[in-house]
């Protein structure tokens, strides 16, 4: 059975997340290589780096060391995974998503991250159907301001319940932003 990890694992690229879901069970983020300056994922990464903390994954080459140094200086207590580049290396090639699943796990312990229990989920289909941010006439507005409320973004129903439950979002902290955002 896989391991679930606490935090959110900071990759560069989307074969990264098929390499590290492959060995965990783990919210996983990509920041699409040096494009992480240009785009709005710090502001996102925030969220997940306060509530879950974050654990920075990059290929052992300049461009993610480059990255990693990036990410370090805006999250300070972020945990930092290495795996060597001799375990992540395929036709001159070097990345995560030419890692073992259990050098990646190595990389993970090593790293002192935090495993979970799979318990159950807090936020389901059915608490965001009482709640009309599901199969309402006016869910996708409710969904776009709790979204905002939180600071999670603009969710579809079933990216929403993930974002809820993989946040840590509490079910006070939930119905507080949805009061507010009803008045």
């Amino acid at each position: 059975m896989k391991k679930k990890i606490k935090e959110v694992i900071v990759v560069e690229g989307k074969d990264d997340i098929s390499a590290v879901k492959a060995a965990v069970i783990a919210e996983v983020f990509q920041v699409n290589g040096h494009a992480v300056r240009k785009n709005k994922s710090i502001e996102k990464l925030k969220i997940a780096y306060e509530n879950k903390g974050l654990i920075i994954l990059t290929d052992a080459d300049y461009a993610g060391e480059e990255i990693r140094k990036y990410l370090n200086k805006n999250f300070p207590n972020a945990k930092n995974a290495y795996i060597p580049r001799k375990n992540s290396i395929k036709n001159k090639d070097i990345g995560i998503e030419n890692a073992k699943p259990k050098d990646i796990i190595l990389a993970l312990e090593r790293a002192r991250c935090s495993f979970e229990e799979n318990l159950d989920s807090v936020f389901t289909t059915n608490l965001l159907f009482e709640y009309g941010l599901i199969a309402q006439k006016n869910s996708f507005e409710l969904r776009e301001r709790l979204g905002n409320e939180l600071g999670i973004g603009y969710s579809n129903g079933k990216q929403l319940i993930s974002k809820l439950n993989k946040y840590n979002i509490s079910f006070t902290e939930f119905e507080n932003a949805y009061n507010k955002i009803k008045k």
